[in-house]
């Protein structure tokens, strides 16, 4: 019998070949009528009908889930991160008004467990499908000695579609606008490398420790998915004129409402102007964390930002409402000089 020396070197070809038959049923699941390939193929062929567009663009993101995986690998959980993968991509994307078409995933890991990969494809077709996009490829990469037992690293990208005319970039915001806050659902994927040392390293807590402030253990606190904002900002792009929109990510309010503003208008965010839920209190105290460094690494409970009309504000709000978003006015634009920021937190 011929050793399969590529094997007892740490990659499984076989293993490999069972994944995919395991995981098809789940990816053809997101599959819409523009999907061409199945799974399995060289590259992924789509095929969009842009027949309502009289100059369509191409928009694409990509990102990745960031040391939240450290969380995942602590709890043994590994079926809601794909969900935060794909939720960093295509809120990228609908800042710009494009809707996402397809998306594409890299996990590396040092051997493929099966049960593990099932689950994280899992979370990714879940979030596809809150997405409203097809995950028509991607790659499983084996890869020995390279990463520790058990670990992976998660990776992938979304492309979407907008009409040019239709593309939101800023440029029309002006001062007396107002800002609106859609809600997060908790710390999405960002700041985990400052709420792990606090959590694990000077708490000295477990995945399964109950943090009485949340009402929910560690595991199920640390590892909410980040809300997917693409469908209701979509169907609000169909009845509202948005002048500009963020994805407050890593760096909070400063470092992303700036990328969308014009360099004569500054934002005012008004702290207190919304509910901010209670890890982020949590991780504040128990850090001793300022509140400028909360504003900077955090979302304080805000994942998604809309700049619109002030006499549209209030109904766009119940619009949300609505569809199940919380929503809340929490700033507005005024006048800036050159001396002052882009972006400044303000008491109402």
């Amino acid at each position: 019998m011929t050793r399969d020396l590529y094997r007892d070197s740490g990659v499984d070809l076989g293993k490999a070949n069972e994944l995919v038959k395991r995981i098809r049923p789940l990816v053809r699941s997101t599959f819409n009528s523009g999907v061409i390939t199945d799974i399995g193929g060289f590259g992924g062929l789509f095929s969009f009908d842009c027949r309502d567009l009289k100059n369509p663009v191409l928009v694409s993101s990509t990102d990745g889930v960031g040391t939240k995986l450290k969380v995942a690998f602590l709890a043994n959980r590994h079926d809601t991160v794909g969900i935060d993968l794909v939720a960093m991509c295509v809120n990228d994307i609908i800042v710009q008004g494009a809707r996402p078409l397809f998306f594409l995933d890299y996990l590396a890991m040092g051997k493929i467990e099966l049960d593990l990969v099932e689950q994280i494809i899992a979370g990714i077709v879940g979030g596809c499908k809150q997405a409203k996009c097809s995950l028509i490829g991607g790659e499983t990469a084996e890869m020995p000695d390279f990463y520790q037992e058990n670990e992976y690293d998660l990776a992938g990208f979304a492309v979407g579609l907008v009409d040019n005319s239709q593309i939101i970039d800023g440029s029309t915001i002006h001062v007396g606008n107002h800002i609106i806050g859609l809600a997060s659902s908790g710390l999405h994927s960002n700041g985990y490398s400052l709420v792990r040392r606090i959590v694990f390293d000077q708490l000295k807590m477990e995945p399964d420790s109950f943090i009485h402030e949340c009402n929910r253990t560690v595991a199920e606190e640390l590892l909410e998915p980040t809300a997917i904002y693409v469908e209701s900002v979509r169907k609000l792009l169909r009845q509202f004129k948005i002048l500009g929109m963020a994805h407050i990510t890593g760096g909070g309010f400063h470092d992303n409402i700036c990328r969308i503003l014009p360099g004569a208008c500054q934002a005012i965010v008004y702290h207190g102007s919304w509910e901010v839920p209670a890890i982020f209190q949590f991780l504040q105290e128990k850090g001793n964390i300022s509140e400028d460094e909360m504003y900077r690494v955090f979302n304080r409970g805000i994942g998604y930002v809309l700049i619109v009309e002030p006499e549209e504000s209030d109904e766009i709000i119940q619009f949300l409402y609505a569809m199940g978003e919380k929503a809340y006015r929490i700033g507005e634009i005024i006048a800036r000089d050159e001396a002052s920021p882009p972006v400044r937190i303000a008491s109402e």
